[in-house]
């Protein structure tokens, strides 16, 4: 029977409670993960099979443990850390672990021993002087799934420069393809090559883990923030590649994709912003009443002329409200938007109907309201109520476990 499981605050009277499947139940349940990797990619892998029902064991330095437990956003914490740290470690136990003290990094093997995926994200060569290097724990543990983080792969002249986001978008190009013309390079706003890298390792482990069933045989899983964020551009560098090596030009006014034509973009209306994509330039005119545009009769102009395009629609649509435009644009199957900010996107049916928040509580009381997983699985939701752990909370437990598993062989 399913849990039914309260995901949030309802907005606007929307149902606040979705059923969400028992951990027992979920694809991953019975898996042991060992995540040694701080900050965001590799957790987030981590997070993401806890959330499909795998254990995830979290080790860290004693004292200090994961760094991310420091990394504030907007000097925000709870219970001690930082709520990005509760956010990406939320269902998992925590193991102090000195892997330099001898003791510590025997109960670490006796894990790996154990364990079906290990994650790491140290940089180059410091993983094998620990001594748990991809060629050490297979012969420990041959049905291990072992996955691997790095930067920008294990090779080249930045092997060994630090793996941070903005270092990798900053090398990757994708920085101009944001913001207008005249702006220069414009960073995503988010962590995104961190994210990206997360998500691919967790498809790379969990083909891994699909190959082991069949033929009883772990693997090694590596990614780097560098390909990642380099495989997320693959039509625009398609393109490139393609085009004479032509760099992205984007428009001078409202640029959203440099290699689309108008009207694709962001513009204020009179009381908000409205996001308009693909939709024939004299189309649109004659919707919006906007006779300059009826004067753009080939679609090859509306690439040529996007900044020409884009200036008159910039214009013509501060005058009405966004509710407005809206009217006339979704009856006539225009793929347009209103531009929602976090308050608006929170009071709002559509975001109270998804239940994307959930509540999570530590052991000690401290909740946090976060996101939820995405994914859905049999008609239910992934939620998990457990908060982040303490640094060594399970520590005891865990090496209650293995001595007793020892005793019993």
């Amino acid at each position: 029977m399913r849990d039914v499981h309260r995901v949030g605050p309802a907005a606007n009277g929307a149902v606040d409670r979705l059923p969400s499947l028992p951990t027992d139940q979920r694809p991953l349940a019975g898996l042991t993960v060992l995540d040694f990797s701080q900050f965001l990619a590799g957790p987030s892998c981590a997070l993401r099979m806890a959330d499909l029902g795998a254990r995830v064991i979290k080790v860290e330095r004693p004292e200090t443990g994961d760094l991310c437990r420091r990394l504030y956003i907007s000097n925000l914490e709870l219970d001690g850390d930082s709520t990005l740290f509760h956010a990406i470690n939320r269902n998992k136990e925590s193991l102090a672990a000195d892997l330099k003290e001898p003791g510590h990094l025997a109960m670490v093997r006796q894990l790996v021993a154990r364990a079906d995926v290990l994650i790491q994200n140290f940089r180059p060569g410091v993983i094998e002087r620990l001594g748990l290097g991809y060629e050490v724990v297979r012969e420990l543990n041959p049905r291990l799934v072992y996955g691997t983080v790095t930067g920008y792969g294990e090779l080249g002249p930045w092997r060994d420069k630090p793996g941070q986001d903005l270092l990798a978008q900053a090398l990757s190009g994708i920085t101009w393809l944001s913001g207008d013309a005249d702006q220069g390079p414009v960073p995503v706003g988010l962590s995104i090559a961190d994210t990206l890298a997360g998500a691919h390792l967790t498809q790379g482990i969990l083909a891994c883990l699909v190959r082991r069933g069949v033929t009883g045989r772990g693997g090694l899983v590596e990614v780097s923030l560098l390909e990642s964020i380099l495989d997320f551009q693959f039509e625009a560098l398609t393109t490139f590649f393609n085009d004479g090596g032509k760099p992205p030009a984007r428009s001078r006014l409202r640029n959203a994709n440099a290699y689309l034509a108008a009207p694709y973009g962001i513009y204020e209306t009179a009381d908000g912003f409205l996001a308009i994509a693909m939709v024939p330039i004299p189309k649109l005119g004659e919707l919006l009443g906007c006779n300059p545009l009826l004067a753009f009769t080939e679609p090859e102009g509306w690439f040529t002329e996007r900044d020409a395009i884009k200036t008159i629609l910039a214009e013509h649509l501060k005058g009405r409200p966004t509710a407005g435009w809206l009217a006339v644009l979704e009856p006539a199957d225009v793929w347009c938007a209103e531009v929602l900010d976090w308050p608006k996107l929170a009071d709002h049916d559509g975001f109270a109907v998804l239940a994307m928040t959930q509540e999570v509580v530590r052991s000690n009381g401290a909740s946090l309201r976060t996101t939820r997983c995405p994914i859905r699985v049999d008609g239910s939701i992934l939620a998990a109520g457990r908060g982040s752990p303490r640094i060594g909370e399970h520590t005891e437990a865990i090496s209650a476990e293995l001595e007793a598993s020892s005793r019993s062989r």
